[in-house]
């Protein structure tokens, strides 16, 4: 406790610190600079690989600060000043130069908003997501979803932009406008197909692929085998007849994101069933990750035709390359729902 005491101590004193050294450096410099704290609010941007002299311009351009070399001697005075983060932060105008500083510094400043989209997501659980955090309005989302050209949606999507927004974690700016975010999100998921060495023919089979695997697997080590069972069983053999059978294709024509489908899930024509039609649907059916992707350009090795997730808890899946072999994994499923109904 006594170290943590100190360690406190020494941060505070460092950062109290910048205000008199900055200071002192403006009178020797003879640079212009506000006194005091300041008043109001402006929103300013750092960005990416700021310099303090980029940072000094942006402030004295907002008003923040009195002059540029006002800053940067309250900047070059201080240990601390390289640790600012980019992102937008909450100021005031009219600050000296040490206050500012010590605002840059202080993450309560940080005006911006983070927002995780995951693996396996759907287009309506991410305008879900922009519309309770990231603040968006959900008319101003479904129109920026809409205009998939404004998105840089390759024509392959032919105007569907699910399965194309990357998950991964981002950062809202102030400014950010719903368009922009997702604009970021398909530009990330070409960036990721690219660098696995898709082709731009390949990109939607890829997706679809990939979100079938996002939604069916819940262990890394089973992504690889999946994406081989998707690949055996689009083939034409006596086993499936070209049938993926997938419950989570089933499910997202349906409208639902999660559980067992029930028989009548199972009987309802939709473009998902997978039960009743051969090949891929229509469409991706969620976000797909790097390592989905990964998995479809490299799947395992394998005969497998079957897999059953026998422990919903746990994730334990099982793989068969005959029906007979899947029949027993599936009464090993029924008898774990039998003892957790609560989780199936």
């Amino acid at each position: 406790m006594i170290l943590i005491a100190v360690a406190v101590a020494v941060v505070v004193a460092a950062i109290a610190s910048i205000g008199y050294l900055g200071g002192l450096r403006s009178l020797v410099s003879g640079a212009d600079d506000y006194e005091g704290r300041g008043s109001g609010e402006v929103s300013v941007t750092i960005p990416e690989g700021a310099t303090g002299r980029d940072i000094a311009q942006i402030l004295a351009d907002a008003d923040v600060v009195a002059s540029p070399q006002a800053f940067e001697n309250a900047y070059s005075s201080s240990s601390l000043a390289k640790g600012i983060q980019a992102g937008s932060y909450t100021l005031r105008k009219h600050m000296s130069a040490s206050e500012a500083l010590a605002m840059l510094l202080n993450p309560a400043s940080k005006a911006d908003l983070t927002i995780t989209i995951p693996e396996g997501f759907t287009k309506a659980q991410v305008k879900d997501r922009l519309v309770s955090i990231g603040q968006f309005s959900a008319d101003e989302v479904d129109k920026a979803m809409a205009n998939t050209q404004a998105l840089g949606i390759p024509a392959e999507a032919n105007g569907n932009i699910e399965g194309w927004l990357a998950p991964d974690t981002y950062t809202i700016g102030p400014n950010e406008s719903a368009e922009s975010l997702l604009k970021t999100m398909v530009n990330l998921t070409i960036k990721r197909l690219d660098a696995a060495g898709v082709s731009p023919a390949d990109r939607q089979a890829v997706l679809t692929k990939g979100s079938i695997i996002e939604r069916e697997v819940n262990k890394d080590e089973y992504y690889p085998m999946v994406a081989r069972v998707v690949e055996n069983r689009l083939s034409d053999n006596p086993e499936t007849h070209g049938l993926l059978q997938m419950d989570s294709t089933v499910l997202y024509g349906l409208g639902k994101t999660g559980g067992i489908p029930s028989r009548d899930d199972l009987a309802k024509d939709t473009p998902y069933n997978t039960y009743l039609h051969k090949g891929l649907p229509p469409s991706p059916i969620g976000a797909v990750g790097e390592k989905a992707i990964a998995a479809v350009m490299k799947p395992s090795a394998g005969n497998w035709m079957y897999y059953v997730t026998v422990n919903l808890e746990t994730g334990e899946t099982k793989f068969a390359s005959t029906l007979d072999e899947q029949t027993k994994n599936t009464e090993e499923l029924k008898r774990y729902c039998s003892s957790h109904p609560d989780v199936c």
